[in-house]
């Protein structure tokens, strides 16, 4: 790879995107695929032109930074905004009441307008009273606060907010859609709406490989033993059979009983139907299979040879011996249990089934149970666990019991439903209820908009940059919530005991850093940041959570395996007044040498630099441990936390990756793993630790990769009380880290 600056994004990356999505219409032609063609479209269009400037928190020319934006892959700005959309049916029927007078240049703009006016702020209020509005997009919650501010007089934050929104109000739309909207009520969360579960379930299709092994079985083969017991008919004796390759028995040919020639035009009239409705399908469309052969010989106008009697004879053999003869015992067994298969409801019909059960349930809600829904047939056919666990997606029920059924998966998917329990914790400091209820659907519209990518160390647009949302701050409490801190504390102990081998994704890091804000904890929590838009410096929260980690865990296993720096290494009062760490990069810097000699590819370099600054921070374990008093709690589950991070490690390990690309993945996760284990691992015992080093050393052999026995080795070798050299060796092993600048260790197998 050449060398690069890390602050440049390739060019070529929106181009390679746009390749990628064309292949994939191309072979698909489904909507998503086209979509993905137009957003990569636009982007190349939008840099080409300069109306985009990647890396910018506001990167589309003349639309401010708390724009709602359609974002490609990679946090790439199509120069699209999600609330700029057509008028939909409704507002162009409201649109046509309207008197005359109304201004605006555009139909969107003369909307906007009208709801500012008396009539238009009445409907908007009594919406809101009666709760008959969804917010989609947090711009539709623009004229709604405009209008709850009048309402309760604040009407100078009213016209502040009016003066930064009517730039825009011509071409984004500002009000909700005037309809119900369904939200789960006190803890209770989900994962996805009812009608995002129908959608999935009405994707359910049936493999091609299935329909044709359904066609054979239903189609195909009653018409085979059809054609096979009219040929047996003329057979002067026993049933040929194959004895050892060898055929015995009768000859066909031989007789033919006086109803044959009907029998025959018979089968070839439903021969023919058939195949206008069906496509002949699996072993019978062989052009060398029993079918084919009986079903030639059976239309050939031509006399037969005695060849041609040869292959009837053996074709004959060959079914008798392998089924039986037609209408014995041994067939009709065989026959019964294929009908069986075919008559057994598909996955795509007990989706149908799935659907039905679903109708009359409001498509934006969920299902307060999943026993009735997911029961088995009245026959006795049970729903298939992919299918009942796309309808769990819908099951309103706490976070921690959605974590233990198995329907919260990751810390991804824990960072998706977040928002639904922050939101209404974000709108508790809210007295009005009616004003609250906005508060909590604008944040939880805010939470589904995705990130952009970023450079020169900007960060995500806030939710408290939306307007509407600073006008709001005279009716919100100040006050800590206690209720936010204890959400904080499970959600945290969730994600750590649940998935205790990953990272905290940067979206659940940004829901963590809302909670603590609303709690009132400042917590310095630090992203993930991508190895190929690092710029080589960080912000002073790095340097904040690197002294909280190395003043915790001083003396620990963690300090002695990472070579924590001092608590007073952080302690310089350089960091006052600064907006960068630059002592804190230095550091990590110096540390990445560990990683190899210099190369050029900046990516590797980068990474290894980052890798060093997620060791010296914990990636936030150390902020949240300490910060809301969980220590005990983790030392209670420490030694089986540590164990399946251990073991996580080494299965991920033991896989074959594809390529180099998934082999380079597979390392930088496992070594993800290892740390959090090695944070885990410090909080048991001394005895302990070496009881769970042994059974690591048997897990390595056990699964076969020995050349992964050095990490083991320098872990003993430091419970043993001795230290990694300067190239992270040591006695009998090696550091183990997720990125080398050459060729890591890991990889020479």
């Amino acid at each position: 790879m050449t060398d690069q600056p890390a602050h440049v994004v390739p060019p070529s990356y929106a181009t390679t995107q746009l390749s990628r999505a064309l292949t994939r219409l191309v072979e698909s032609g489904d909507e998503r695929a086209l979509k993905k063609v137009r957003q990569w479209e636009d982007v190349l269009a939008g840099i080409g032109s300069g109306r985009i400037t990647v890396g910018s928190r506001a990167p589309v020319a003349d639309t401010p930074v708390w724009v709602t934006l359609e974002v490609a892959h990679g946090g790439f700005a199509t120069g699209r905004a999600l609330s700029e959309v057509p008028l939909t049916d409704d507002e162009i029927a409201k649109l046509r009441q309207l008197p005359g007078d109304v201004p605006g240049g555009t139909d969107r703009e003369r909307l906007n307008l009208w709801y500012l006016g008396d009539a238009g702020q009445a409907e908007l209020v009594a919406a809101l009273r009666a709760g008959h509005y969804r917010i989609d997009v947090a711009e539709d919650a623009a004229l709604p606060v405009v209008a709850l501010l009048l309402d309760k007089g604040f009407a100078e934050q009213a016209l502040d907010l009016v003066a930064q929104l009517r730039p825009l109000m011509g071409r984004l739309r500002m009000t909700p859609r005037f309809e119900p909207v369904s939200r789960p009520s006190g803890a209770a969360v989900r994962v996805a709406s009812v009608g995002e579960v129908a959608e999935s379930l009405r994707a359910v299709t049936m493999p091609p490989q299935l329909t044709a092994m359904r066609e054979t079985l239903g189609v195909w083969t009653p018409l085979y033993d059809r054609l096979v017991a009219l040929w047996c008919r003329t057979v002067d004796g026993e049933l040929p059979t194959v004895d050892d390759q060898v055929v015995r028995g009768g000859w066909p040919c031989a007789r033919y009983p006086d109803d044959w020639a009907d029998e025959r035009a018979r089968w070839i009239a439903d021969f023919d139907d058939t195949a206008r409705r069906h496509l002949l399908s699996g072993r019978h469309a062989h052009p060398k299979s029993n079918f084919a052969r009986l079903h030639a010989a059976l239309r050939s106008s031509e006399p037969l040879s005695a060849r041609d009697v040869g292959w009837i004879r053996r074709a004959i053999a060959n079914t008798v011996t392998r089924h039986g003869a037609p209408g014995s015992a041994d067939r009709e067994h065989v026959r019964a249990q294929q009908a069986a298969v075919v008559a057994a409801p598909t996955h795509v019909s007990l989706a149908n089934v799935l659907l039905k059960r679903l109708d009359g349930v409001p498509v934006d809600s969920g299902v307060p149970s999943l026993d009735q829904l997911v029961a088995e047939l009245p026959e006795g056919t049970p729903i298939p666990l992919h299918l009942q666990d796309k309808v769990a997606r819908a099951w309103e029920a706490p976070v921690d019991e959605l974590v233990r059924r198995g329907v919260i998966t990751s810390g991804e998917v824990l960072a998706i439903v977040l928002p639904q329990l922050t939101s209404r914790l974000m709108a508790s400091g809210i007295d009005d209820p009616v004003l609250a209820g906005l508060y909590e659907q604008t944040y939880t519209a805010f939470r589904r908009r995705r990130s952009l990518l970023l450079l020169n160390l900007e960060h995500q647009v806030r939710f408290e940059e939306l307007p509407w949302t600073g006008a709001l701050a005279p009716l919100r409490s100040a006050s800590s919530d206690n209720a936010a801190f204890r959400s904080l504390q499970q959600v945290t102990m969730l994600a750590l005991t649940e998935f205790p081998q990953t990272l905290l994704p940067n979206p659940l890091v940004g829901e963590l850093g809302a909670l603590a804000n609303r709690a009132g904890v400042e917590l310095p929590l630090v992203e993930e940041v991508a190895a190929d838009i690092f710029m080589g410096t960080f912000t002073t929260k790095w340097r904040d959570a690197a002294a909280v980690a190395s003043r915790t865990m001083a003396g620990t296993l963690y300090a002695d395996y990472y070579d924590l720096p001092a608590a007073a290494r952080w302690e310089s009062p350089l960091r006052w007044g600064r907006r960068t760490a630059d002592d804190f990069a230095k550091v990590c810097a110096e540390r990445a040498k560990e990683a190899g000699e210099p190369t050029r590819s900046w990516v590797a370099r980068n990474g290894a630099v980052l890798e060093q600054s997620q060791i010296l921070t914990t990636h936030n374990l150390a902020v949240l441990v300490n910060g809301l008093g969980l220590a005990g709690q983790v030392g209670e589950r420490a030694e089986e936390l540590a164990l399946r991070a251990f073991d996580w490690t080494v299965r991920r390990l033991a896989q074959r990756p594809a390529t180099r690309h998934a082999a380079l993945i597979q390392v930088k996760n496992a070594a993800h793993a290892w740390r959090q284990a090695i944070y885990l691992l410090s909080f048991c015992e001394p005895a302990r630790r070496r009881t769970i080093a042994q059974r690591l050393e048997e897990r390595v052999a056990a699964q076969g990769i020995p050349w992964f026995q050095p990490a083991v080795g320098g872990l003993i070798g430091v419970l043993d009380g001795k230290r990694f050299d300067a190239a992270g060796a040591v006695a009998g092993g090696r550091r183990f880290l997720g990125w080398a600048t050459g060729k890591h260790w890991c990889l020479e197998r």
